[in-house]
């Protein structure tokens, strides 16, 4: 569906944030000038210009009145320029910057993303977290047709259970893991795997069963599986990348895929939530912990200092824990490694 957005191109005030400007460093080797390209992402484009690609918003110029002012589209020209002292990007799209408002109708499809969604586009949908006893009251998965064990997309399947969420459409899922602490053994939550999603396409309010047509399977459907509402903590496909508001101090508790050794673009799962004040779009630097190594000459114990071996964005964020996909990962990172403001 075709939206139209107004930009506003103007020089105004700072972007919110809470950091200063001289924390702001450029690259010694940034363009003075830079055409978007199809495929560029926003991370790819700060990182022209900043050493610290988080603190975007402290030189972009956009509109505060206008919704998603940052878009911006291939063939656009980024300039580099400064603002009593201090550096602007601006954009211009007429072969000269301008500091005044301009009318744009374009495709929101085209506008380029903050980060490379594709990378991470396969999982968005596929877990939730979700309280104990969530699943266990569900709806679930009866029979399916022909009294079929395992199902798949295009399939029909019957499930019993109370379906009065709004809406016709369901996801189904498995449960998976359990969130804990791993230093308070607090329970954090349940992972919910997203196995298929179906719609509703008749009740039989006498007998309690209801018919479900599979829309999408990414695993065979089986008895037992359990429905859940779509949510309202879907990603979204727009949302940019910015230092966070808070002080973090968490750990990576768990990755997708169950693989050991963690690189760039997996997806992680960290100890920090909604109610330690993390958002989605949040960058957040990842420390490996120091060894712990015998002092021959001193004796004793001594535990090296952590460093920072990573970066990651918060791209789903629940009350106890998130989801963040890794953008750099410097060396192999793994659970149990710290995560903080970057």
């Amino acid at each position: 569906m075709k939206k139209f957005w107004l930009g506003l191109v103007l020089c105004l005030t700072v972007a919110q944030g809470h950091f200063a400007y001289g924390q702001v460093e450029l690259r010694s080797d940034h363009p003075g000038t830079y055409t978007v390209k199809s495929g560029d992402t926003l991370w790819d484009i700060s990182e022209m210009f900043l050493k610290t690609p988080w603190l975007w918003p402290e030189i972009w110029q956009a509109n505060p009145q206008v919704a998603n002012p940052h878009l911006i589209y291939p063939g656009d020209i980024l300039s580099l320029i400064y603002l009593d002292g201090k550096p602007r990007l601006v954009i211009n799209r007429s072969g000269a910057v301008k500091l005044t408002p301009q009318m744009r109708s374009s495709e929101l499809g085209a506008a380029i993303p903050a980060i490379p969604l594709d990378a991470i586009s396969s999982f968005l949908s596929r877990s939730r977290v979700v309280e104990k006893g969530t699943l266990k009251q569900a709806p679930y998965v009866l029979a399916g047709t022909d009294s079929r064990i395992i199902s798949a997309a295009g399939d029909r399947v019957y499930a019993r259970g109370d379906f009065t969420a709004p809406g016709k459409f369901y996801g189904i899922y498995r449960k998976g893991q359990e969130f804990r602490d791993p230093d308070t053994r607090e329970k954090l939550g349940i992972q919910a795997r997203e196995v298929g999603t179906g719609r509703i396409t008749a009740e039989d309010e006498e007998q309690g069963v209801t018919s479900i047509l599979l829309n999408t399977s990414s695993q065979e459907i089986r008895m037992g599986d359990r429905f859940l509402a779509f949510a309202d903590e879907e990603v979204n496909s727009i949302f940019y990348p910015k230092a966070p508001d808070v002080d973090v101090d968490g750990v990576i508790i768990a990755v997708e895929g169950g693989v050991a050794k963690i690189g760039r673009y997996d997806v992680v799962v960290i100890n920090r939530g909604i109610r330690e004040g993390l958002a989605t779009g949040d960058v957040l630097g990842v420390n490996q912990r120091g060894e712990t190594i015998r002092d021959s000459i001193g004796k004793g114990k001594v535990e090296l200092p952590s460093e920072r071996a990573g970066l990651l964005i918060v791209f789903k964020v629940f009350e106890k824990v998130s989801y963040g996909l890794v953008l750099e990962a410097e060396r192999t990172l793994s659970v149990f490694d710290e995560v903080a403001n970057p």
